[in-house]
């Protein structure tokens, strides 16, 4: 496990050079951050006007259905502009170069799927969010191990998609498929990657805090905007970093071989599977 960790240290080492080398795949966290910002607004102003006759809990069947279709146009905003983010990485990957405009006509070409995918995971996110509601302290616990599971073996099914114009549900069975030939490099890996970002933010929120007791309101309000700022910052690099570490480990799982990117020993090393021989080209 030790060993697991720190290839997963060099994996995020790994990400951040690829990012550095292509700063423009920034671009697609910040254009799904403001559109998603702009969603909430959507949803959330109106509600504000109609003086709580609507709200997006699930106590309601009006609720119920304007909290689907938030989960849904939010997912849909997310999932469509990480294919072109996986787009843009996985031409990089192989030593050809995708412009921003090109990667979003990549998620446009796709924007079928992500439809399907999107209602796929607002349904998802639905029950999850119904089963906090109505189950207390137990139904969180029980909705975020559920989420956490989800996530994880739905990790490669959004590259499927993109890459292999398979159906939703296709793509779901292809991504359990492929997370259980690599589900120890998948957990750590994308653990790994959110616990560095986490960390960096505590740090962060703890220096605000810190703030308090020195008893200058200016300087905690300057303070706080400069933690708001980092929160986002970190959110995008997370983003774009977890985008490279899929669709490397995807590549890896298809293929057998390292993309050539990657410092040599870098990849094979952290996404080094049980058995070699079951991701032979052959046996693909």
């Amino acid at each position: 496990m030790f060993e697991r960790i720190m290839r997963s240290f060099e994996l995020v080492k790994a990400s951040w050079r690829i990012l550095m080398e292509d700063k423009k795949l920034l671009a697609f966290p910040i254009m799904s951050g403001i559109v998603t910002l702009l969603v909430i607004a959507t949803f959330v102003v109106p509600l504000i006007f109609t003086d709580g006759a609507y709200s997006l809990a699930t106590n309601s069947v009006t609720g119920i259905i304007l909290l689907f279709l938030f989960y849904l146009v939010s997912y849909f905003v997310v999932i469509f502009f990480n294919v072109g983010l996986i787009s843009c990485v996985h031409a990089k990957l192989n030593g050809k170069s995708m412009t921003v405009r090109e990667g979003l006509s990549a998620a446009g070409r796709h924007i079928g799927s992500i439809f399907a995918w999107a209602i796929v995971a607002a349904t998802i996110g639905l029950i999850l969010h119904m089963i906090e509601d109505r189950a207390g302290f137990l139904g969180q616990v029980a909705a975020a191990i559920v989420g956490g599971v989800w996530s994880l073996v739905t990790l490669f099914v959004v590259p499927v998609l993109a890459f292999e114009d398979k159906g939703v549900f296709s793509a779901m069975k292809e991504s359990l498929g492929l997370f259980k030939k690599t589900w120890g490099e998948s957990v750590v890996g994308t653990i790994s990657i959110t616990l560095i970002f986490a960390a960096i933010g505590v740090v962060g929120l703890l220096l605000v805090l810190g703030t308090l007791f020195i008893g200058n309101t200016t300087l905690f309000m300057v303070a706080l905007a400069l933690f708001i700022v980092l929160v986002a910052v970190l959110a995008i690099l997370s983003s774009a970093m977890q985008g490279i570490f899929t669709v490397a480990l995807y590549t890896y799982a298809k293929t057998g071989s390292a993309p050539g990117i990657f410092a040599p020993g870098v990849v094979e090393h952290a996404f080094a599977p049980a058995n070699r021989q079951q991701f032979g080209p052959g046996n693909i």
